[in-house]
């Protein structure tokens, strides 16, 4: 059978419907002899029996592994440069209680958003300087939260907030740890809605010269600022140019602009900050079409334009940290699903004719994977509860909600025998689905499950239609 003029470029037709991509997939994910999909030896279907479906399945080994690859290839790439790094696991791709704690035992820190997921921390029992605290519009109540815990670091977005944290830490007679975020202007190669270093946008303080400050940046201005404040340690500065990104040469543009920085900084204020957090964003494989890169390639590029520029500008080189979350929680999980409706119907091609598309529904869609519909994410999917010798269809999988753009994975080849009652997996859920998730149609968001050793625990239960009603106060 021949590829279907209506997959796209990247999608090539597949010999074997049954063979697994391992960029797709955690490292002990495979087809069982029966030809079930398995996750460390436990069948898919044992699975959705217990839990339900969707589910998302997370494999504890291999969320754990990514993470400490992370830790070990940073550390020993700037070993010689500034005696390690620092890894912070960003939250915001997947945070739970158990998560928290795994990170925290293979010698990450944990980088938060928001009060919440600082409560999560807390609950987890890790120490305050373990903890970073980002975001755009902290509120006061986030901030005192953040001191009340000792945080090791404060992420700060803009002058009025450095002025609010450095206040309200003298009038308790303390210092808050604080790193300046700034934009370097790096557009990175990935959806607009994930590109967060260039100028307009919400997020970071501008090295550009600003009339309204006689000439000066907001990022200089604000570091004169925290260099005077009684309530302010300014330990360093920060960026975060995006997400989802697979070249090099934005990271390290934005490396050599902030280090920069730190030149001017050093030449003016007679300082030289001690932190430089280049942020994440490193892409994962979501399809056949993705290349990521290794870990230590990555962080062995990143060493070598940090030692060169700090040795060209005179500067020590400052304790480098990263914060990758997708990176780690993404390829660990995938979301299991059961299918219902199925149809095909015939689409219009560029030459003229028609082509068959099969649309496979499933028991989820936008409620557990806003991705797709919100920046147009591509999915890859399998047949996961059985083999099949069936010709490969081009296929959309789709969910149940009433929305024509509730789509779960735009196009692939899936057998044509696939029918209502088979079970299908979409790998590479586990960054910004299950924290994306809602009761959209008043569906209950999935339970995640953690497997590891042949055991398979819930560690996020599903909610329940008792869960829904019990905020329904009228």
């Amino acid at each position: 059978m021949t590829a279907s003029p209506l997959a796209p470029q990247w999608l090539s037709h597949p010999e074997d419907t049954n063979a697994l991509r391992p960029q797709l997939w955690a490292q002990d994910v495979a087809r069982g002899a029966g030809g079930e999909l398995e996750i460390s030896g436990i069948p898919v279907s044992r699975i959705a029996e217990e839990f339900g479906t969707p589910v998302f399945v997370m494999s504890e080994t291999d969320f754990r592994a990514r993470a400490r690859d992370f830790k070990d290839s940073f550390d020993a790439a700037f070993a010689g440069l500034c005696g390690g790094a620092d890894v912070y696991y960003a939250g915001k791709s997947f945070l739970c209680t158990e998560v928290a704690r795994w990170v925290s035992s293979e010698g990450l820190r944990l980088d938060t958003c928001s009060g919440g997921e600082l409560a999560v921390a807390r609950r987890a029992g890790l120490h305050g300087s373990q903890l970073g605290l980002h975001g755009n519009n902290k509120s006061r109540a986030e901030l005192t939260r953040a001191l009340d815990m000792e945080l090791g670091r404060i992420v700060v977005d803009s002058l009025g907030e450095l002025e609010m944290l450095g206040d309200l830490a003298a009038s308790r007679g303390e210092r808050a740890n604080v790193m300046l975020r700034l934009t370097p202007g790096v557009h990175a190669s990935t959806h607009e809605f994930i590109a967060t270093a260039h100028e307009d946008q919400k997020f970071g303080l501008s090295m550009v010269a600003d009339p309204d400050l006689d000439g000066m940046s907001p990022a200089m201005a604000a570091v004169e600022t925290a260099l005077k404040h009684d309530g302010v340690n300014l330990v360093g500065v920060h960026c975060h140019i995006g997400s989802q990104i697979f070249e090099s040469a934005g990271f390290e543009l934005a490396a050599r602009r902030l280090l920069g920085f730190l030149a001017e900084v050093k030449q003016g204020c007679g300082v030289e900050l001690a932190e430089l957090d280049l942020g994440g964003g490193y892409g994962i494989a979501y399809t056949e079409a993705d290349a990521p890169r290794p870990a230590a390639e990555i962080a062995n590029a990143m060493a070598a334009v940090v030692g060169s520029t700090c040795s060209e500008l005179g500067l020590a080189v400052p304790r480098i940290s990263i914060e990758p979350g997708r990176a780690i929680a993404g390829p660990s999980t995938f979301t299991l699903y059961r299918a219902g409706t199925t149809k095909t119907v015939r689409v219009d091609t560029p030459d003229g004719g028609t082509s068959p598309r099969r649309y496979v529904s499933v028991d989820g869609g936008m409620s557990d994977n806003a991705r797709p519909v919100l920046y147009g994410a591509d999915y890859s999917a399998v047949l996961a509860s059985r083999t099949s010798e069936n010709d490969a269809v081009i296929s959309r999988v789709v969910g149940k909600h009433c929305e024509s753009g509730d789509i779960v994975v735009r196009d692939a080849y899936l057998p044509g025998d696939v029918t209502a009652s088979d079970l299908l997996a979409v790998p590479g859920t586990g960054a910004y689905c299950w924290v994306l998730s809602s009761n959209y149609n008043y569906l209950t968001r999935p339970p995640v499950v953690a497997v590891r050793d042949g055991a398979a625990r819930l560690i996020v239960r599903g909610e329940t239609e008792d869960d829904l009603l019990a905020r329904d106060v009228s």
